[in-house]
């Protein structure tokens, strides 16, 4: 029987035999795989410690916060401040940066995250998640500011995602395909379950909050008609709808067994781009997606190449099963050449 590949061993190997992460960046996503454990546990004793319900503030989004939101920020502040492997981090829970404190060693990586996705689950025992994404320092630069995070998402030098669910999961991208990653919580050690996670090319399944729709843009409207229309329609083949209101379990389960994951702007707020944080959900999960052979954009150009403009940016998301994302995103782009012809 094959021995069983810890975590710490498949980022050694990856630093050893194929160069492709320094110590440092090592050591940091071991640190932040730790700290998803601890987030881990704190959601899987829930209402028995008394961190279920809403904690009485909200984020920079104006979002009501639940107790684990605020648990699972600190648990990831804590864990990697004093590491020296960071030069500041920052949190979709918070308005600004978080800087090393000058009593520890700093380091060339900045930290993004997401510390718990899907929070709106919580109380029902749905899967939710933690995201997170890793870029260097610029070089030459000694004290971090807001402006040092603005880097496109083909910056990234790792990015990845846990899933407490049925059972914990640590999904790791460092650029050379994506791992997949079981906690055994009787030893607290992650082992490799899948080497290298592929998207299945073709699929019959979308995901989409279809509450929405009579807020969607022509083009998601047409792009859903037709998957709904199921065989009699253009496409010949029945389709069926799974959202989770999860991204971290929607998309987990597209990079299972393939599908689409829509997020689209819509005409609630025509000023806005979209709804998800570019920095905390869309770059990270779209590294991760097109690692595996799927597709990201944003209706309208490959997310990892829009450059950020502001910490919290907010943005569409397509992403999945390449040939599904090109489809939704050919309507978008078919819709603004008219319009330009039109002009």
């Amino acid at each position: 029987m094959a021995s069983r590949i810890s975590l710490t061993q498949y980022l050694v190997e990856k630093q050893r035999e194929k160069g492709l992460i320094p110590a440092e960046l090592r050591l940091l996503l071991e640190v932040v795989a730790r700290a998803c454990k601890r987030i881990g546990y704190a959601v899987s004793r829930g209402a028995i410690d008394g961190v279920l319900g809403e904690a009485g503030s909200s984020n920079v989004q104006g979002e009501v916060q639940k107790k684990l939101d605020v648990i699972a920020n600190e648990a990831l502040l804590e864990a990697n401040e004093w590491g020296g492997n960071l030069a500041a981090m920052a949190s979709e829970e918070m308005d600004h940066p978080y800087t090393i404190p000058h009593r520890y060693p700093k380091g060339e990586f900045l930290l993004l995250f997401d510390p718990l996705d899907g929070s709106s689950n919580i109380d029902v025992n749905v899967s939710i998640g933690t995201i997170f994404s890793v870029l260097r320092l610029p070089e030459g630069v000694k004290e971090p500011g807001e402006e040092h995070f603005l880097q496109p998402g083909t910056k990234q030098v790792a990015a990845g995602y846990a899933v407490y669910g049925p059972s914990t999961l640590l999904v790791l991208t460092v650029g050379d395909g994506v791992a997949c990653f079981t906690l055994d919580k009787e030893i607290g050690s992650w082992w490799l379950t899948v080497e290298r996670m592929q998207v299945p090319g073709q699929t019959r399944e979308f995901a989409i909050n279809a509450s929405n729709a009579r807020h969607w843009q022509p083009p998601v409207k047409r792009y859903v008609d037709e998957l709904l229309a199921g065989r009699a329609g253009p496409r010949g083949v029945d389709f069926n709808m799974r959202w989770v209101a999860s991204m971290v379990a929607d998309v987990h389960r597209i990079l299972c067994r393939g599908g689409i994951f829509m997020y689209p702007r819509d005409d609630r707020e025509p000023g806005k781009p979209g709804k998800l944080r570019l920095l905390y959900e869309a770059n990270p999960m779209s590294f991760l997606i097109e690692q595996a052979g799927g597709a990201a954009t944003n209706g309208h150009q490959r997310i990892m190449e829009i450059v950020p403009t502001k910490l919290h940016e907010r943005v569409a998301v397509f992403l999945g099963s390449k040939d599904e994302v090109e489809r939704v995103t050919s309507y978008h782009r078919e819709l603004s050449r008219s319009v330009s012809r039109r002009a």
